[in-house]
C-alpha cells in the first residue's frame, strides 16, 4: 500500500526558494491548519524538519522556524488519525532526552509518533551553538548516530539501559513511560554511510535521484540491503505539486516562481553544503528543491502515478506552494485516483 504524506512548512519559504511564491511564514497557524486539512483529506502522515539557521538571501529563506517536536506535540493534540513524524539531530540531542521526547509525542498522539533521524551535516548551523565537533568527519557522525539510535530504541523497550560505546556511556539509564508502540523511524542519508545507516537502523528511508532511473536504483538498493538483513524497509521520495485549473495556468505559476529565484538564498544553501557557489550555479539549482508535478489535477495525478510506477517506491511526501489549496486539490482530485490504482 502506498503512503502519502505532507512535509509541513515549518520554516519560512517552504520548499521553493523564490521571492514570488505565496507567503509561508513558518508559523504555528499555517502548520496547524495544514495538518488539520491533511487529516481531513485523508493523507497518511505529516512531517516536520528540524532547522536552526537559514540560508539568507532576499527572503531569509528558512531563517525562521518552529522546533519540530514541540510543534508536532501541539498538532498531535488537535488531530486524531494522521501519523506525526518529527525530526531530531543526533549531534544535538542527548539520546535519553530524545527517547523521552518522542515517547511523550507518542503518548499525546495515542501511538502515531514517528522520528526522522538526522546525523547533522551543516557545520554553520551547529557551530553557532557550540554543538559542532570538528574532529568528527562525515562517517564518524553516522557512527555516533548509530550508537545514538541504538540507545534510543533500547530505552523505548527495556527497563534500563547500560551501554558503553565510543561516543556514549550510559549506566542503568531508565526512561518511562514507554511509547505505546515503537515509533516509526526514518532517515534521509544518501551517502554510502548514510544509506547503510538508514537501511540498518530505520524503518523507512527518503531517497532521491536526478531522474527516475536513479531513484529506482536507490530504492532497489535499499530493498536488497534490507533483504540481506532480514528486515523490511519502506522507501519514500519528496515531490512538489503545483496545481491549477489548467496545465497552462500551473505552468505559468511555476514559471513565475522560477523567475523569482532567490539566488542569495540558494548560494547560502550551497555554502551550507560545503559547495562554493556563484550566481550561475544558483540559477542552475533552480527554485524547486525536489521532483515536481505541475499541471491540472488530472495531469498531476498522471505524472505522480507514472513516477511511482517508474521508481518502485512506497510513498511520497508532498510539498506545496499554497498548502491549503494544494492539500485540498490533492485530497479531493489526486489521491482518490492514486488510492484506486495502488490499492
Amino acid at each position: 500500500m502506498k503512503e502519502f504524506g505532507v512535509f509541513l512548512p515549518v520554516a519560512n519559504g517552504g520548499w521553493i526558494v523564490s521571492k514570488t511564491t505565496p507567503l509561508l511564514d513558518g508559523g504555528w497557524v499555517q502548520n496547524r491548519d495544514a495538518a488539520l486539512v491533511a487529516e481531513e483529506e485523508g493523507f497518511d502522515f505529516i512531517m516536520a524538519m528540524g532547522k536552526w539557521r537559514g540560508f539568507g538571501g532576499a527572503t531569509s529563506h528558512w531563517g525562521s522556524s518552529l522546533e519540530a517536536v514541540t510543534m508536532m506535540a501541539g498538532i498531535a493534540a488537535v488531530t486524531k488519525r494522521v501519523k506525526v513524524w518529527a525530526t531530531l539531530h543526533a549531534i544535538l540531542h542527548n539520546p535519553a532526552v530524545a527517547a523521552k521526547m518522542i515517547a511523550t509525542l507518542d503518548q499525546i498522539s495515542n501511538g502515531r509518533a514517528g522520528l526522522n533521524i538526522v546525523a547533522g551535516a551543516y557545520r554553520g548551523e551547529f557551530e553557532q551553538m557550540d554543538a559542532w565537533d570538528p574532529s568528527l568527519d562525515h562517517d564518524a557522525r553516522y557512527d555516533l548516530t548509530e550508537e545514538w539510535t541504538q540507545i534510543v530504541k533500547r530505552l523505548w523497550r527495556e527497563p534500563s539501559v547500560t551501554f558503553k560505546g565510543k561516543y556514549f556511556d550510559f549506566r542503568d539509564c531508565v526512561s518511562e513511560p514507554k511509547p505505546l508502540q515503537p515509533p516509526f523511524l526514518i532517515c534521509a542519508g544518501m551517502s554510502k554511510r548514510g544509506f547503510d545507516f538508514s537501511v540498518h537502523e530505520a524503518d523507512g528511508c527518503f531517497i532521491g535521484g536526478r531522474d527516475e532511473a536513479e531513484t529506482r536504483d536507490a530504492s532497489s538498493r535499499a530493498r536488497a540491503l534490507a533483504a540481506k538483513l532480514g528486515k523490511p524497509i519502506r522507501t519514500y521520495c519528496m515531490m512538489t505539486v503545483i496545481a491549477a485549473d489548467t496545465d497552462a495556468q500551473a505552468e505559468a505559476k511555476a514559471r513565475k516562481y522560477r523567475e523569482g529565484l532567490d539566488e542569495g538564498a540558494v548560494m547560502g544553501m550551497l555554502e551550507s553544503y560545503g559547495v562554493a557557489g556563484n550566481a550561475m550555479t544558483a540559477r542552475s539549482q533552480g527554485a524547486f528543491m525536489t521532483q515536481t508535478a505541475i499541471g491540472s489535477p488530472a495531469t498531476c495525478a498522471a505524472k505522480i502515478e507514472s513516477f511511482l510506477r517508474a521508481c518502485d517506491i512506497d510513498g511520497l511526501m508532498f510539498i506545496y506552494d499554497d498548502y491549503l489549496q494544494g492539500l485540498r486539490v490533492t485530497g479531493r482530485e489526486i489521491l482518490p485516483r492514486l488510492r484506486k490504482v495502488f490499492s
